[in-house]
This record gives structure tokens, sequence and C-alpha cells, in this order.
């Protein structure tokens, strides 16, 4: 249970710790524009510290420590909470996804910490127990989750649940690869990423890609493919039918989607609530 100090309201940068081995490194053109903000504006987002027996452990807030610390502040306003380390892992993961933008892959890094902290935190629905979900609401949660990142995102929350599970099957090792690759990942590269299940044809992709070998994951997979003499795999039926459905809905007028869910309204709420259950 996360505990708050509400008396600790400030702290010696000194005494606080920032561990090394962060989901997100500190990136010097960020913290160039908050020393910039912090000078005309002030300090107005105090950082959020963990407070353990060893002593204060950052969780949100690495690059305004790194900007106060360089223009010579010695203390920091701080939020302080005492709490584990999945709850600190989970805090500091939705911290950064609802705050200012990420990139599709640092997006990919966070939601996967969030999703492991969850069910960490909640067991009951890394197994799927329907029963236990809707007696705790946990459904509701997750879902509502999802459902703001996506809006804040401007994609589905199917699209943050993909990203999710492609952000727990990249390695940390190739995650820093892709950080350094010469081109932006893109969302549609961490897709595909995602979806390969074998562990050396995904180092293999990512390589290509973070060497600038392959424009995108999708080219660094079929040249990969290609040379190791795979055929190329049959187009799934289900995705298929589902880019039909997305083509004939983005093209229908706002009245023909008005009596389609209408007339299928039942159905839709059926599968809703599969989902909400998945």
């Amino acid at each position: 249970m996360i505990t708050f100090h509400p008396t600790t309201t400030e702290l010696p940068i000194r005494d606080i710790t920032v561990l090394l081995d962060r989901l997100r490194p500190v990136s010097e053109a960020t913290v160039s524009v908050l020393m910039q903000v912090i000078k005309e504006h002030g300090f107005t987002v105090p950082v959020l510290v963990r407070k353990t027996r060893k002593g204060f452990i950052l969780i949100d807030g690495a690059h305004r420590v790194a900007a106060m610390e360089r223009m010579g502040h010695e203390a920091i306003p701080v939020v302080a909470v005492s709490c584990t380390d999945d709850e600190a892992a989970a805090l500091e993961s939705s911290q950064n996804l609802a705050g200012a933008s990420l990139s599709p892959l640092d997006d990919a890094v966070f939601l996967a910490a969030y999703s492991a902290a969850y069910e960490k935190l909640h067991p009951e629905t890394a197994r799927g127990v329907a029963g236990g979900l809707a007696r705790q609401g946990l459904a509701t949660e997750l879902n509502s989750f999802a459902e703001t990142i996506a809006e804040k995102r401007a994609i589905t929350p199917r699209q943050v649940r993909k990203i999710a599970a492609a952000g727990r099957a990249i390695t940390r090792a190739e995650v820093a690869r892709l950080r350094a690759a010469p081109v932006k990942v893109k969302l549609a590269d961490i897709e595909a990423i995602g979806k390969i299940a074998d562990s050396d044809e995904r180092a293999e992709v990512v390589f290509r890609l973070a060497s600038g070998n392959a424009k995108s994951a999708s080219q660094a997979r079929r040249s990969f493919q290609a040379e190791k003499g795979f055929a190329a795999p049959l187009e799934d039926p289900v995705e298929t039918a589902l880019k039909a459905l997305k083509s004939a809905w983005s093209r229908a007028p706002k009245e023909a989607r008005r009596r389609f869910v209408r007339d299928h309204g039942e159905a839709l709420a059926a599968l809703l609530y599969e989902g909400a259950q998945e």
C-alpha cells in the first residue's frame, strides 16, 4: 500500500539516489529545455521519491533533478511516499506515460513495465480470472488506463495493448540498441518487432534497424527471412478481414455507421464485454 509523507516537501538533492538502471536515460536536450523553463517560471512540479530504510530513491523526475543540480540548487521540492518495489515500478511507468509525450520505443518500455508491475500487484489479472477482475473492478481499471493512454497518443486501446506486449518481448539490450538507431523507431517498427517470437530473429532485426541497414523493422525482417530461405508467411485471414472492416468503416458516412451500430448493437456489446474480460 502506498503511503504519502505530507511533511516531507523538500529534500537536499544529494540525499536523493537516482538509480543508474532506469527505464529511460536522461536526455541532454530535455535537461536544457527544463533549465530554461525553470529560469523563466520557477520550479512548479515536485519530483516523486520513495522513502526506504537506506534513504530516498527517485521514482519520477530524473530530468528535473539534473536540471536543478546543474543550475546550482542544493534542494528540490518533492512528493515522498513509502511503497513496495512493484508499486514503485507502477508509479514510475504511469507517471511517465501520463506526462509528456514519449517516443514509441519509450511507450513500449513503460507500458511493459506498468503491465508487469500491475500483474504482480494483482496476480488475478495475469491468470485472467474473470470473477476476480469483476469483483475488484480491475477490468474497468485496466481498460480505463488503456483508453486514457490511447486517447493521449491518438491510437486505439488495442494498439496500446499490442505496444505493451511488444515492450515485454524486447530485451533491455535491444532497447539500448534501438535508442541509438540513426532513424527514430516508429510505432509500426515496435509492433513488427513484438510479433517476432524467435529471439535470434528478433535480435537480428533489431541489429539491422539500429545499424541503419534497414529503414523499417518489417524490411529488416523480410531481408532476414529471404537470406535464411524462409517462405513468406501467409497472411492471417482474421487480419485480412479486420483490414477490410476498418477500410469499410472509415469510408462509411456517419449515418451509415449509426445504422450499423443500431442493427448490431447487441453483438457489439457482447464483443466489448469479452474484450474487457480478456
